[in-house]
């Protein structure tokens, strides 16, 4: 996220944070903003300031995570690392607190004694966070381990910033009524969960459980609104048929290899279809408003290079300029807005460099078609944003009407 630039979707009318990769890394819309808290995973307090403050107008909180226990994490010094170094911790917090305008609180796990997961919660209350959440596991316990609610009871009672209590899904929580009973049983101020929310969110729903069909259906609804990826929904949705998936629908999902196909499981075909349309006429209207062929390199019809015919590479002679790559939206982001509208395949970039004067030449991927730049630039950076603009230029040519 730290180097992640902020673009408006104009068509999903969201907010995107994009990797200069041309991945989105974070996307949220105006019906989120006052419910969505950000949570960094972090063991740099300058990095974790420069990501809050690149999001904080768009949430309503910032989390740090000192609960991961995966290897990635804790090897980064991150997550559950954070548990054993208070030191470290308190300068996260603090410097979070007086760099941002939104509450900050934390996420931990326990530690081996009642004493030592207090002593924890002391050092993060003492830093300025707004809240502590509380996972009553040790590093090495997993959700098949019974959650240690005496570590949280104890956290409750011996701060005074609320306390939120997490890790009673199944034992505890499954059903709507069984929340106000944990947070009861813990001494907590509110009450966190995962699990049981994956596999049915209305678990939220004071009026009962409704049928897993309705949830995926409403779900589906969002996914296709804000064009998720169909990865992501798949996981989603796997995770709502836990118990069914050697249903038809569980055993259609598995095979599913686009969102497109794992709407027609729920009969959205139709709705899918109207939105997609929707959405391509909302992105014609925007380029024509622009009154624009989006970067205007070159208007030369695109040639396939005849060196690399077997390989299906289109090429122009583009070069991009500092100017054009500094911009609010530089050739990278606008291919893969462009690309996310049309439900595709993020771009994929290969770059390779020539020994004989350091200059770089970028391949991109989109769809089934490579696009590159005939001549060769100083950087990887300037390749990869010249090849982005050749797939622009020759996708996206709009005349003025």
């Amino acid at each position: 996220m730290v180097v992640c630039k902020r673009t408006v979707n104009d068509v999903l009318h969201t907010v995107d944070f994009v990797h200069p990769s041309g991945q989105c890394m974070f996307r949220t819309c105006e019906q989120e903003k006052g419910k969505v808290i950000f949570q960094l995973g972090t063991a740099d307090p300058g990095r974790a300031v420069k990501v809050a403050q690149l999001v904080e107008k768009e949430v309503a909180g910032i989390d740090i995570n000192m609960g991961c226990p995966k290897k990635f994490s804790v090897e980064g010094g991150m997550g559950a690392a954070l548990l054993t170094n208070p030191d470290k911790v308190q300068e996260i917090v603090s410097a979070l607190v007086k760099s941002v305008s939104i509450p900050v609180s934390c996420k931990i796990r326990i530690l081996p004694t009642i004493d030592e997961t207090v002593a924890l919660a002391k050092v993060i209350e003492g830093a300025g966070a707004a809240a502590l959440a509380v996972h009553g596991r040790l590093i090495s316990e997993r959700p098949q381990h019974k959650v240690h609610i005496d570590h949280i009871k104890a956290v409750a009672e011996n701060i005074s910033i609320p306390v939120i209590a997490n890790g009673g899904s199944v034992d505890h929580i499954n059903e709507y009524a069984d929340i106000e009973t944990y947070r009861q049983v813990t001494g907590a101020s509110s009450v966190m969960i995962a699990r049981a929310a994956q596999w049915n969110v209305s678990i939220f729903r004071k009026e009962g459980l409704l049928p897993v069909n309705e949830v995926a259906k409403a779900f589906l609804h969002y996914a296709v609104q804000y064009n998720s990826h169909y990865a992501n929904v798949k996981y989603c949705l796997a995770q709502l048929l836990r118990i069914s998936l050697e249903s038809s629908e569980g055993k259609r999902l598995l095979s599913a290899h686009s969102l497109k196909e794992i709407c027609a499981i729920w009969e959205l075909s139709d709705y899918y279809d109207e939105v997609e349309k929707t959405l391509c006429a909302q992105e014609k209207e925007l380029l024509i408003d622009r009154d624009c062929v989006p970067l205007g390199n070159s208007c030369k019809k695109p040639r396939l290079d005849a060196d690399d015919s077997e390989y299906d590479i289109c090429e122009l002679p583009v070069r991009c300029t500092k100017i054009e790559i500094n911009c609010k939206e530089p050739p990278k982001t606008q291919l893969y807005c462009w690309t996310v509208r049309h439900r595709m395949k993020t771009p994929f970039y290969q770059t390779v460099s020539r020994e004989s004067d350091r200059q770089f030449k970028s391949t991109v991927t989109v769809g089934d078609k490579k696009y590159s730049s005939s001549l060769w630039c100083k950087s990887k950076k300037l390749a990869e944003q010249s090849a982005a603009t050749v797939c622009l230029t020759m996708n996206l040519q709009v005349t003025k009407t």
